[in-house]
């Protein structure tokens, strides 16, 4: 698949890159795993040394980085290194001379190889950088880890970042491009359905795209075949992320994909406090977010739950709910239930999908939910342009002939009550307006 959108984050890297001629920089690139971390620096730089700590002991991770070097500067590495603090100084020294471009991908490895080379490179970098031509990129997948190296002000490296990129899914519109290149008569289904399953995430659409699966059929196809990265997909992400209590976490997200979206709720279940483990999974572990209706006042006990990520949401509320069926490899059973509910569980994101594309146009100030207490008077979608005075409130269904604007307009009655000199715009959105 060839390279898409990032023009952003390839014109921030390569700028900082052209920095570091007057002094080493050190750039911070964090994403979950399968978002194109690796590929969007590797685009961005033709000359740059590229190393990946492997879970591996620490002189034989040197020895693998100095065949790397050899390689990629075509010059033989004086010395024999097995540390990993010896070898960084030795690749600044080599800075000194002539620019070079390092880049170090799943950086927060090192917390289990050898915690002591953050506060090493810290020394090492605070005594070179101003000397140097390094374009130093470090890279990570683990957030919550990534966050207590560069964030933490407790940790050496804190304050020592130039510049950082969190990268995003891509958006709606370049999922719609990529769609167009490769299944230029694709219908507003099998673009729902290709957001749905992928959320956007590079390496999920690689994958449907050269399994040629852009309709739900084959996406599913893909998704439950003997082979599929997806089965196994939201465990091998999440489990190190979470560590030992990972299975509480897991319980968590199962409810909130299944629409146990309020703390009371999920507690009301599993019977025990969660308010450290949701605070962490929103704060810590970004994998959740916090919803409350639009213009709610600050402190507000209305909110709910959802799950940040498309993918992890479809995971929890289908592949793990379903995990004793998926380990005896039945998986026409789950097929099956996937295609029974999809409906219903397509709406929210179709909801979702709205929302991102009115974000895109650029006319609104605010864009969010609305509903009161005991979820009454629920509305999909409400954006505010505050310079012009205007609200758009919007319904969302999948079917058009769904859509009751009549009865749009009765719930949001309390609503309006706070846009008395706003123009009110109502409209309904259907899987027909996608496109």
């Amino acid at each position: 698949m060839k390279f898409y959108n990032r023009e952003r984050e390839l014109a921030k890297l390569r700028s900082i890159e052209a920095g570091s001629m007057n002094g080493s920089k050190m750039t911070v690139v964090v994403g979950r795993r399968r978002i194109g971390k690796t590929k969007l620096i590797k685009e961005a730089y033709e000359q740059k040394v590229y190393l990946f700590v492997s879970k591996k002991n620490e002189a034989l991770l040197c020895e693998e980085f100095i065949t790397v070097l050899q390689n990629t500067l075509n010059q033989k590495v004086l010395g024999s290194f097995t540390k990993f603090r010896d070898l960084f100084e030795y690749m600044m020294l080599q800075a000194k001379e002539k620019p070079l471009t390092l880049i170090i991908d799943e950086f927060q490895e090192f917390l289990q190889i050898n915690p002591s080379v953050y506060s090493d490179m810290q020394n090492i970098w605070d005594e070179y950088k101003d000397s140097t031509k390094m374009n130093l990129v470090l890279s990570g997948s683990i957030y919550s880890l990534m966050k207590k190296i560069f964030e933490d002000k407790k940790e050496p490296l804190f304050g020592r970042a130039d510049a950082k990129i969190h990268l995003q899914p891509f958006r709606v519109d370049t999922l719609k491009e990529i769609l167009r290149d490769y299944h230029p008569a694709f219908s507003n289904e099998d673009l729902l359905s290709f957001y749905i399953f992928t959320g956007g995430v590079a390496k999920y659409v690689e994958l449907f795209v050269d399994a040629g699966a852009f309709t739900k059929e084959k996406q599913l196809d893909a998704i439950f075949s003997d082979d599929s990265l997806f089965l196994e997909e939201g465990k091998n992400l999440l489990i190190e992320e979470f560590g030992k209590e990972y299975t509480t976490y897991f319980s968590i997200l199962s409810l909130i994909a299944s629409s146990k979206t309020s703390r009371s709720a999920i507690e009301s279940i599993l019977e025990r406090n969660i308010g450290g483990y949701l605070d962490r999974l929103e704060n810590e572990y970004t994998v959740i977010r916090k919803i409350k209706p639009i213009l709610a006042k600050e402190g507000s006990r209305t909110q709910k739950y959802e799950i940040s990520d498309n993918f992890f949401n479809f995971w929890f509320r289908f592949i793990y709910k379903n995990k004793s069926v998926i380990e005896i490899g039945n998986y026409p059973y789950v097929r099956a239930i996937v295609e029974r509910d999809y409906t219903m569980f397509a709406g929210k994101f179709l909801e979702k999908y709205f929302i991102e594309q009115l974000k895109l146009t650029n006319n609104y100030s605010i864009i969010g939910t609305y509903w009161e207490r005991n979820n009454d008077n629920e509305i999909d979608i409400v954006a505010v342009n505050e310079l012009e005075k205007k609200v758009l409130i919007a319904e969302v269904k999948l079917n058009p002939k769904k859509i009751d604007l009549d009865d749009l307009k009765n719930k949001s009655y309390r609503l309006i009550g706070d846009f008395k000199s706003y123009t009110i715009e109502y409209k309904g959105y259907s899987i027909v307006d996608m496109q």
